[in-house]
C-alpha cells in the first residue's frame, strides 16, 4: 500500500445543544489532535438532512457547532474548519461510492436499523446511504486517520472496505495514471486513551443526551456558572462515601460517572481522584466538582455565546475553511474522474 501524508478528518452533526458529553468525548480530543496532525474539522450539514430539519434551526445549529469548535480551542488558521455543503466534492464522491459500495454492506449497518426503527420503508434513501457519504467525507481528502466513537466504528470499517474495493476495481487505471498501487488510503481509527463516556446526571446507566426531557440530566455548554452548580449539586448519587480505589466504584454508576467527569476535566485518572476524595461524602466532592466544572466550562460557554452572536465572523471562518477544503477535494475529484474514465 502506498504511503499517504497523515491527515485527520472528523465531522460533527449540527444537532444543537452541545453538552458536557460532546465536549469531553469529542472537542477536547480535537484540540489535542491539532498539535500532532493536520486536521480537517467539518460540520456535516448534509448528513443532518437525512432526517427532517427546520431550515432556520439548521443554520443556527451549524453556527453553534462552529462556535463550539472555536471556543474549545480549535485554531481555524492551523486547521480547516468548514461546513460540508459548501464543498461539492462530498456529494460527487458519495455518488461514486454508491456505485462501489454493495447493498449487502449497507444492510449490515446497525445505525440505520436503530434510526429508522420499525417504519423502515418510510426512511429516506439518504439515511440508508448515509455511510457512503461518510466514506466520501473522509476519502475526498484522502484522510488517513479518523477519531471514532463506539457508534462509528462500523462506518469506518465500511469506509476501509469501499476504499479497498475502489483501489482493487480500478487498479490498472490507478497505476497507469501514476498513483502507485492505491489511490485511497485505508483510514485508521484514532484511539486516544480510555474514552470519556459521560452519563446522565439523573441516571448513571444512560448516556448524557440532548434528547433527555430533563435539562437536569446534562450540563450544556451554554449553561452559566449557577446552572452548572445547581445541576451538579442535584446530580443523583448513592448514600455511601466515595471509595479509595477504582474497584470500589463497581455497581455504583452515578458515583463512577461523577468521578469520571472530575478526572476528565482535571486531566487525571479516576484512581487519582479517589486518592484525593476517597472516604469523603458526596457533598464535599460535589463542591470540588462544581468549582472545577465552572472553571473549565465557564470560559468555553462564554466564548461560545460571544461567537454565536457574531454571525459574520462565524460565516467567514466557514467560508475560508471551505475554500481550503475545496482546493483539496477538487484536486482529488479530478483524479477520481480520470481514474474512472470520465471525459472532462
Amino acid at each position: 500500500m502506498a504511503a499517504f501524508p497523515q491527515l485527520v478528518f472528523s465531522g460533527v452533526q449540527p444537532t444543537g445543544n452541545f453538552h458536557l458529553g460532546n465536549y469531553l468525548g469529542a472537542l477536547v480530543k480535537f484540540v489535542e489532535m491539532q498539535a500532532k496532525y493536520d486536521c480537517v474539522y467539518c460540520v456535516v450539514d448534509m448528513h443532518a438532512i437525512t432526517v427532517p430539519q427546520d431550515p432556520a434551526e439548521l443554520t443556527m445549529h451549524t453556527r453553534e457547532v462552529t462556535a463550539a469548535f472555536l471556543a474549545s480551542g480549535i485554531d481555524p488558521k492551523k486547521n480547516i474548519v468548514f461546513n460540508q455543503s459548501q464543498v461539492s466534492g462530498h456529494a460527487e464522491l458519495a455518488w461514486v461510492f454508491n456505485c462501489v459500495s454493495r447493498l449487502g454492506w449497507l444492510n449490515r449497518m446497525t445505525q440505520f436499523k436503530e434510526k429508522a426503527g420499525k417504519d423502515r420503508e418510510n426512511a429516506s434513501v439518504g439515511l440508508y446511504a448515509y455511510p457512503n457519504l461518510m466514506a466520501a467525507d473522509i476519502l475526498v481528502y484522502r484522510a488517513t486517520h479518523v477519531p471514532v466513537g463506539e457508534d462509528q466504528k462500523q462506518h469506518l470499517e465500511l469506509t476501509r472496505d469501499i476504499a479497498q474495493k475502489f483501489n482493487n476495481d480500478f487498479a490498472a487505471s490507478i497505476e497507469r495514471l501514476g498513483y502507485g498501487d492505491a489511490f485511497f488510503p485505508l483510514p485508521e481509527p484514532i484511539i486516544q486513551g480510555p474514552a470519556t463516556r459521560v452519563m446522565s446526571l439523573r441516571d448513571g446507566s444512560k448516556k448524557m443526551s440532548k434528547s433527555d426531557p430533563s435539562d437536569y440530566s446534562r450540563i450544556n455548554l451554554s449553561d452559566d456558572a449557577d446552572q452548572i452548580a445547581q445541576k451538579i449539586r442535584k446530580a443523583k448519587t448513592d448514600p455511601d462515601a466515595l471509595p479509595s480505589e477504582n474497584a470500589g466504584l463497581s455497581g455504583r454508576p452515578e458515583a463512577e460517572n461523577l468521578v469520571g467527569v472530575f478526572a476528565a476535566l482535571q486531566g487525571v485518572t479516576k484512581d487519582d481522584v479517589l486518592k484525593q476524595f476517597g472516604g469523603q461524602n458526596f457533598s464535599s466532592f460535589k463542591s470540588a466538582l462544581v468549582d472545577l466544572a465552572v472553571a473549565k466550562l465557564g470560559p468555553v460557554g462564554s466564548e461560545m455565546k460571544r461567537l454565536q452572536a457574531d454571525h459574520a465572523y462565524i460565516d467567514d471562518v466557514l467560508r475560508k475553511g471551505a475554500d481550503r477544503a475545496r482546493e483539496i477535494a477538487s484536486h482529488n475529484m479530478t483524479a477520481v474522474k480520470d481514474i474512472l474514465g470520465f471525459v472532462r
